[in-house]
């Protein structure tokens, strides 16, 4: 009978250290952030689109709605235990290598996150944006403590910085940035040159399925990747509105003319309307299609992509088929 006794009274006492220890864990965080991740002791404030948000020193569980997301958190070593989808596609992009990709759970589509799954993985970190989950802000980081970026696209070396700070490895950021430098020289050498790059003049039309046409302004991320090669740009994308796009209709393509075109495909080719714009003879008058420099790409990686391990692919294969 004692013996029961006494083992029920440090069972007790068990039970009273452990949750004296949960409640210190929890008060020593001191974040305003109510997440039902992991609760790591040490925390660290990082400056968002969303104000001061306190995020543990080592996330172990981290969940990324969108691309940019997942492509920072994967460049970094970190591997997700959640992420979205593209709503015209199931699956991760491809790019991505599979062995990382595929434990990943998905917790729906971008910009329309299933929260109960996203709260069942249990994160300590969510990364999206306010252009996506602006309107959820308060539903995440109810859940788990939520940094959120300003947008998507052509900030996305800012938004790897603050991913990067978010997970606790800027160290590893740094080196990530100095190699694309180095690959950019690389290529722009490759392709003949600065004076070289700045005399080729490069259009990206992407065909969308319901909508126009798009002619690929400055201000995003396949545009930054040209400037930051040097590429020269033809006048209309001058006119694309906020920089992103100049919209058309397959009637007005010729308007996408220049030395070289690089086009991309959302969604169904036919209801895109790239298979008929193609075929047209607007389109097989430009330059670019004489010259038979007209190349197809993945639109899941030259305009989804948004992230340096995108980036690298970009370079890769950018300098593949200008030399090629």
């Amino acid at each position: 009978m004692a013996t029961s006794l006494r083992r029920r009274g440090l069972a007790l006492g068990a039970l009273s250290l452990a949750g004296a220890l949960t409640l210190s864990a929890c008060g020593s965080s001191d974040s305003g952030d109510k997440g039902s991740g992991s609760g790591a002791a040490k925390t660290h404030t990082v400056k968002t689109a969303m104000g001061d948000v306190k995020v543990p020193v080592n996330p172990k569980r981290v969940v990324v709605l969108d691309t940019g997301e997942l492509d920072s958190a994967l460049t970094l070593g970190v591997q997700p235990v959640g992420g979205t989808h593209s709503a015209s596609e199931d699956s991760f992009p491809s790019y991505l290598p599979a062995s990382r990709t595929k434990n990943i759970k998905q917790v729906g589509e971008i910009a329309n996150p299933n929260l109960e799954t996203v709260a069942s993985l249990k994160p300590d970190l969510i990364l999206t944006s306010k252009v996506r989950d602006g309107d959820r802000y308060e539903q995440l980081r109810a859940i788990a403590p939520t940094v959120m970026t300003e947008s998507t696209g052509t900030a996305w070396k800012e938004n790897f910085q603050l991913h990067a700070e978010a997970l606790g490895k800027q160290a590893e950021a740094k080196k990530v940035v100095a190699d694309y430098d180095a690959h950019v020289a690389k290529v722009t050498e490759a392709i003949g040159g600065k004076e070289k790059a700045a005399a080729t003049e490069v259009n990206f039309v992407r065909f969308v399925e319901g909508a126009d046409i798009r002619i690929y302004g400055k201000q995003n991320y396949i545009g930054s990747i040209l400037a930051d090669l040097g590429m020269g740009r033809p006048a209309i994308t001058d006119k694309a509105k906020d920089g992103f796009s100049y919209d058309v209709s397959s009637e007005k393509i010729d308007l996408a003319d220049a030395d070289v075109v690089f086009t991309s495909t959302y969604g169904d080719p036919a209801k895109a309307g790239a298979t008929k714009t193609m075929n047209s003879g607007l389109w097989k008058g430009l330059k670019a299609s004489k010259d038979g420099k007209v190349f197809k790409v993945d639109d899941r990686l030259w305009i989804a992509g948004i992230g340096y391990t995108a980036a690298g692919k970009i370079l890769d294969e950018f300098q593949a088929k200008m030399t090629g």
